[in-house]
């Protein structure tokens, strides 16, 4: 019997590569202790068999970008998680098609871009690429929000022409703004930085009422089927 050692220092002696490159093998879930994969570098091994995979890539632990349909919060509960609890790997899509291998570091230093209203459910945004983050922070106000309303009341006469006009909010007309039926009690509302209260006032000011308001596309990235409560990586080919 060998005296445990960290396993990062094990990798870098049978790569060979240097301590930081094998802390990246490793959190990039290239190396299996025993046949089990360990992300943990400062796991302790002695003689067990370390296999480090052939295909390993240090090029391929790149920041991840992770959509989530966040739940519409219960109005009756005091509080409710935040946007977080949904990140874990068990949350993911089945049917997630970005081929991407769920990883923990996937889950830490993230940012909550874009964040939605209090009573919204839908689209939101969490980030470990400082690009994607720049870009949804500096192209806010220009950023388009489509967004599924529910709604009750009379909508009054030329209302609709009214919303796509544009009504002001807080001293500003908004610009680009599409507003359609989806049937007869979801209004759908495509809207370039939209703020806080908004969508609310522009549905009051023709009659009705918001129930829930449901985002589900933010600039050329939509949800799509992802169910309530769970998450997918944001594909290659995708762009904000």
């Amino acid at each position: 019997m060998t005296d445990p050692i960290r396993l990062a220092k094990r990798v870098a002696e049978l790569r060979p590569c240097s301590r930081r490159e094998a802390e990246q093998l490793i959190t990039g879930g290239w190396v299996k202790v025993d046949g089990v994969v360990v992300e943990e570098p400062q796991f302790r091994v002695a003689d067990q068999r370390i296999e480090i995979d052939s295909r390993a890539d240090l090029a391929q632990a790149e920041p991840v970008t992770l959509l989530l349909h966040q739940p519409a919060r219960d109005p009756s509960t005091a509080s409710a998680p935040p946007a977080s609890h949904w990140l874990v790997p068990d949350q993911r899509w089945s049917e997630d098609a970005s081929g991407i291998r769920p990883l923990k570091i996937h889950f830490a230093q993230l940012t909550l871009c874009a964040p939605l209203e209090p009573s919204a459910s839908g689209l939101v945004v969490f980030t470990q690429d400082w690009r994607i983050a720049r870009k949804l922070s500096e192209d806010a106000a220009t950023l388009e929000h489509e967004v599924i309303v529910e709604v009750a009341g009379e909508l009054a006469p030329n209302g609709l022409k009214r919303l796509n006009r544009g009504i002001p909010y807080l001293g500003k007309t908004p610009s680009a703004l599409k507003v359609s039926w989806q049937n007869e009690t979801r209004l759908r509302v495509a809207l370039k930085g939209a703020q806080p209260g908004q969508i609310a006032h522009l549905c009051e000011a023709v009659g009705l009422q918001v129930l829930s308001m449901k985002r589900i596309r933010l600039g050329g990235v939509s949800l799509g089927k992802v169910p309530s409560g769970q998450w997918r990586y944001l594909r290659v080919d995708e762009r904000f």
